[in-house]
């Protein structure tokens, strides 16, 4: 094993990959932050008081030239060419390479690069994962290949399956202990692919809109880009904030949202200091057992702390009667700052260490003492580059800056939904939640 491998070996494969000591006391911060969210709901309702985001614009399309090559086909093609081949390199890693996590890249490729990288291309450039995913490839052969005509979703089906697989992989990457052996992500990845291959293979691209949760995840998340399409399909920059407020969600697309916003929750919960005393002495089925549940019950906590707040505020008098859906559904987007808060609070760390091109360089994917780049072994990751002062900074900032831009989706709803008597306290319950949310988020990052 390189000296590289032996630090990397001590880091696990999911959350941030350490805590270190808090920059400031965890009460402090978690009051500090909490009193923020506070502050910026008073101050909105003190001087926004006209919905600025409800009102669909188009924002200013792109150069022509830069769109023409951003859209191109030959782009796209490519761009699907080279994922195609990264899939498949990833599972031939999983399943040929060395059977542990330490010589093996594709635990990495899948929990660091993959997971935690769409976070920033989606914000950054939009819904990625759709234009270049290559499980769409393989359908789109395979429906050539066997002349299969598409048949429609059903319309009861939504995002349910979306839902189902982002709570498997919630399940893989965050209950058992032995998530990030190299075989256990190759499977993951085969069955992944198969099944996502024989459901757009038969009901054609629609599916991945509503069945494939990378592409829901990576869909939800570029809601906060600058970069949109217009009505014409052109593409745009526009305010990210009017871009979430065009999130409609149902109801199973808001229950991914809490999904997701409930499984970062335990990814904390499960480091804190009071877990690990309360199931170190658990293996096995039992830890299975605890784990899922503890997963189960941060999700319906979310869950049920939205719903409790939502439907406090629907008991105030809207305009023009309860928004079509329900006020949970109406007032679901600003949960979306928060899930990216989240992510980078408890992903910053790990992704900036597991995603530093030494790893890459000393790591041989398939055991064979191949040295393609001539390293020679001596390539280092520098698992200090954040320092644990600035590691509490980002985890304090991101949860602040998520829920801080979620009050204000939230805000701008509520002054779009309720008449001016009733606005202020209608937004209370919500305002609570986001607080709760907030508190927690901070104590679950930053405890030890």
């Amino acid at each position: 094993m390189t000296p590289a491998l032996a630090v990397i070996s001590a880091v696990p494969l999911h959350g941030i990959g350490g805590r270190g000591d808090p920059a400031v006391p965890v009460w402090l911060a978690a009051y500090a932050a909490g009193s923020a969210v506070a502050v910026s709901f008073f101050g909105l309702a003190a001087f926004w008081s006209s919905a600025r985001f409800e009102q669909v614009k188009g924002g200013r399309p792109l150069p022509s030239v830069l769109a023409r090559v951003v859209g191109s086909g030959p782009l796209r093609l490519v761009l699907r060419a080279l994922t195609l081949a990264a899939l498949l390199l990833w599972l031939a890693a999983g399943w040929l390479g060395p059977d542990d996590a330490d010589g093996n890249l594709a635990p990495t490729w899948l929990y660091a690069w993959f997971w935690v990288g769409l976070v920033p291309l989606s914000v950054l450039l939009g819904p990625v994962w759709r234009a270049v995913n290559p499980v769409r490839t393989l359908a789109s052969a395979a429906r050539r290949v066997a002349g299969v005509r598409p048949r429609p979703l059903p319309d009861r089906w939504r995002h349910w399956p979306a839902f189902a697989g982002l709570a498997a992989f919630a399940w893989l990457e965050l209950v058992p202990e032995w998530s990030a052996e190299p075989r256990v992500v190759a499977a993951f990845g085969t069955a992944w692919v198969l099944v996502h291959t024989a459901a757009g293979t038969w009901f054609g691209p629609h599916w991945f809109g509503r069945g494939d949760g990378f592409e829901v995840y990576s869909g939800l998340l570029a809601r906060l880009s600058p970069l949109s399409r217009d009505a014409g399909g052109r593409l745009a920059l526009r305010s990210p904030m009017a871009h979430l407020a065009g999130l409609r969600p149902d109801r199973s697309l808001t229950a991914v949202i809490c999904l997701l916003l409930g499984s970062t929750g335990f990814d904390g919960l499960s480091r804190s200091r009071p877990w690990r005393h309360a199931t170190g002495g658990l293996d096995g089925a039992a830890h299975l057992v605890a784990y899922s549940l503890g997963l189960v019950a941060c999700v319906a906590l979310v869950m049920l702390v939205f719903a409790a707040a939502t439907g406090a505020a629907a008991r105030h008098r809207t305009r023009g009667g309860l928004p079509e859906g329900g006020m949970g559904r109406r007032f679901a987007h600003s949960l979306v700052p928060i899930v990216v808060g989240y992510a980078v609070a408890h992903y910053a760390t790990f992704a900036v260490t597991q995603g530093q091109l030494g790893y890459l360089l000393a790591t041989d994917p398939f055991g064979r003492g191949w040295d393609v780049l001539g390293t020679g072994g001596s390539v280092t990751v520098d698992h200090a580059v954040m320092s644990p002062a600035l590691t509490s900074l980002v985890q304090v900032g991101a949860i602040v800056a998520g829920h801080v831009v979620g009050v204000v989706a939230a805000h701008d709803r509520a002054v779009a939904t309720f008449p001016r008597r009733s606005l202020r306290p209608a937004q209370y319950p919500l305002l609570a939640a986001m607080v709760a949310f907030t508190a927690g988020g901070i104590v679950l990052v930053t405890a030890p």
